[in-house]
C-alpha cells in the first residue's frame, strides 16, 4: 500500500509500466471536470472509474481485495479515510468474485487520512477499505480509480 500526493506520483513511475501510465492520467487530466463513470486510458489494461459520493461510517465498510487489477485510488476533492490490511490477517467473508474481481474480508487493519490531491496504490495482496468518513464525519468526495491489469 502507498499513499502520497499526487505531485510526487513521478517518484512510482518505476514500480509497473502500467502504473505509471495511471499516474500520468492522474497528472493530466481534469479530475473536476470529467464525467462520473468509466473511461479508458489504456484499453482494458487502464481505466478510470470516476465517482462522487458521500462517505460513509466505518461500520458500514467492508474490506476488499482484488486479484487481477492494482487500484490507483485518487481524491480529487474532499477527504476520506481508508483502511488498509495485508490479506493474509484476514478473514474471506465472500469468495473470489471472477467477474467482478473481488473477494470480501472480516478483519482488522489500520486506517489512514486520504486528502484531495492525494492518491493509494492497493495491490493484489493489500486489503483495503475505501470510501470512510474522516473524523467520523461523513461528506461528499470526488475520487477517480484508476484499474491497473497486472
Amino acid at each position: 500500500m502507498i499513499l502520497d500526493q499526487l505531485a510526487n506520483a513521478n517518484l512510482y513511475f518505476g514500480l509497473h509500466e502500467r502504473v505509471a501510465v495511471a499516474l500520468r492520467f492522474l497528472q493530466t487530466c481534469d479530475a473536476m471536470t470529467l464525467t462520473p463513470g468509466k473511461h479508458p486510458v489504456q484499453g482494458d489494461a487502464v481505466y478510470a472509474l470516476v465517482q462522487d459520493y458521500t462517505t460513509k461510517p466505518r461500520s458500514e465498510g467492508t474490506w476488499e481485495a482484488h486479484r487481477r487489477h492494482i487500484d490507483v485510488q485518487y481524491v480529487a476533492s474532499g477527504s476520506e479515510e481508508m483502511g488498509y490490511a495485508p490479506i493474509t490477517s484476514l478473514r474471506s467473508k465472500k469468495a473470489y468474485d471472477e467477474d467482478g474481481d473481488y473477494e470480501l474480508y472480516d478483519g482488522a487493519g489500520d486506517f489512514v487520512r486520504v486528502p484531495a490531491g492525494s492518491f493509494t496504490v492497493f495491490f493484489p495482496n493489500d486489503g483495503h477499505i475505501p470510501g470512510l468518513a474522516a473524523d467520523n464525519s461523513p461528506g461528499p468526495v470526488r475520487k477517480i480509480v484508476v484499474k491497473v491489469a497486472v
